[in-house]
């Protein structure tokens, strides 16, 4: 994707189209021809019911709109903090967080959902199997522990499944609760 750092994208286009979900700037998207690079930022909803019923309408919404984009034809990859653990391999006390908002059924049926059509975990291409987080609470030893989740994804449409060449999270050096997923893809269409 450092090609595509040096040159202007064709479009930029901000929000998905919902005001309530726009009005948070969640969504910045970078056109190049027929593909898409997209930072998204999905709500939390660890701060309380009304965020959590936010998040469910943010998913409904979402859906859509990347239905839209595939049948579009467009190439994508939404890169960002999806705040959903999708399996229980995604974080280290899966059975004590199964009421807990980022690890609710709901939220991991839609990611199935997801994955279930034209949309593909960059991350499990390569590492299927690999119990491997991007956030850790701040609270206690959650990092020297490695007690995480993993909740930064690089989701691209099916047709770059076979672009992408490597994957990697750096935990070293730490910027914040989060650590950077970087995805090496080869010859992505333009």
């Amino acid at each position: 994707m450092a090609i595509y750092a040096r040159r202007p994208p064709d479009e930029v286009v901000e929000g998905i189209g919902e005001a309530a979900f726009d009005s948070e700037g969640r969504w910045l998207e970078f056109r190049y021809g027929g593909l898409s690079i997209i930072s998204l930022y999905l709500p939390s909803g660890s701060s309380g019911e009304a965020r959590q019923q936010f998040k469910y309408r943010t998913l409904d919404w979402l859906a859509r709109h990347l239905q839209r984009l595939a049948a579009e034809g467009r190439h994508c990859i939404v890169c960002g903090d999806w705040n959903i653990a999708h399996r229980p391999i995604d974080l280290k006390n899966w059975r004590g967080n199964q009421k807990n908002s980022g690890f609710l059924p709901e939220e991991r049926a839609w990611l199935d959902q997801l994955f279930a059509g034209p949309w593909v975990d960059s991350f499990r291409v390569l590492a299927p199997e690999a119990p491997v987080y991007t956030w850790w609470s701040n609270r206690g030893q959650a990092y020297a522990n490695d007690v995480g989740w993993r909740i930064d994804y690089q989701i691209v449409s099916a047709g770059l499944r076979g672009h992408i060449r490597q994957v990697q999270v750096h935990r070293e050096p730490r910027f914040s609760d989060h650590a950077p997923y970087v995805v090496d893809y080869a010859d992505l269409p333009a």
